[in-house]
């Protein structure tokens, strides 16, 4: 007669047999049976295989330095070495806009281009406002006319070459009135040249051209009523040199801020820049000579 084992069909008590793990490095194949552990998942921002195709990646940060979701910072945020960042147009990721630099130029013209009657008036009655907006624009045709004019009468600010001008014929006289002209008009645009570079040396950051033409155009206005006055009584008249000491004043007052202006200095350095253009003036009204 058959008999049945005992325990046939049960586990009679044994243990189950474990499932055998797969091997290291190797994914366990999809629809595994109950007992296989999970198959690890990719961190978020990396490239991912899976069902065919392949997974967006996922950038993560804003620059807030938000924490990992398991704890400590996302080593996959945003400005990690390795990791990416958005920018708007134009911005500069490595020097923002909102940031303040000493000695910054302005981004743009501050007004539009003075007419060559409020320029020069501008210059005397508003100095402030008027050198702020010429500070991108070039004058040379003022500067340069305007100091011509100025030249033919510096001839009698000097005594000597006054004298002989007034003794001198006419067919002499005029190109000695012209020579000191165009003397007086090379020496305003050389002493501009070094006050520009001088302003950009002590860190200034203006345009040479509107800073030569204003110091032309400040040197010869603000010196012209010294000459009106030497014409008739001649330059080493004690009145005559004491306008040129209050006349020299207010130039260095206006040189001074202009070069504060067009170069954006504080107003030592802007001094200093105007150093050498105010000892020539101070040599040519105190000492009457060229």
């Amino acid at each position: 007669m058959a008999g049945f084992r005992i325990g046939r069909g049960r586990d009679n008590g044994a243990p189950h047999a474990r499932p055998q793990q797969p091997p290291y490095g190797q994914q366990a194949p999809q629809g595994q049976p109950y007992g296989y552990p999970p198959a690890p998942q990719p961190h978020p921002g990396q490239w991912t295989q899976g069902g065919g195709g392949y997974d967006e990646p996922e950038y993560f940060g804003d620059g807030s330095g938000a924490p990992h979701p398991q704890g400590g910072p996302d080593p996959y945020a945003a400005n990690n070495p390795g990791h990416t960042q958005a920018f708007s147009v134009g911005e500069d990721p490595y020097n923002p806009g909102g940031t303040y630099r000493a000695g910054s130029a302005p981004a743009g013209p501050v007004g539009p281009r003075l007419h060559w009657k409020d320029l020069l008036k501008g210059i005397l009655l508003s100095p402030k406002q008027t050198f702020l907006q010429m500070r991108d624009y070039t004058m040379w045709g003022p500067a340069l006319v305007v100091t011509f004019l100025y030249g033919l009468l510096a001839v009698f600010g000097f005594e000597d070459a006054r004298q002989d001008a007034i003794n001198a014929t006419l067919s002499n006289a005029i190109p000695i009135v012209l020579t000191t002209a165009v003397a007086m008009v090379l020496s305003a645009f050389v002493l501009g040249v070094v006050t520009h570079a001088l302003a950009r040396q002590l860190g200034g950051d203006g345009a040479w051209q509107p800073t030569v033409g204003l110091s032309m155009l400040i040197m010869s206005l603000t010196d012209a009523p010294r000459l009106i006055v030497a014409m008739f009584f001649g330059g080493d008249a004690s009145f005559v040199q004491l306008l040129g000491w209050a006349t020299w004043v207010a130039a260095g007052a206006l040189l001074t801020l202009m070069v504060s202006r067009s170069h954006d200095l504080p107003w030592p350095k802007a001094l200093g820049a105007s150093a050498i253009q105010l000892i020539a003036l101070l040599s040519i009204v105190k000492l009457g000579t060229f």
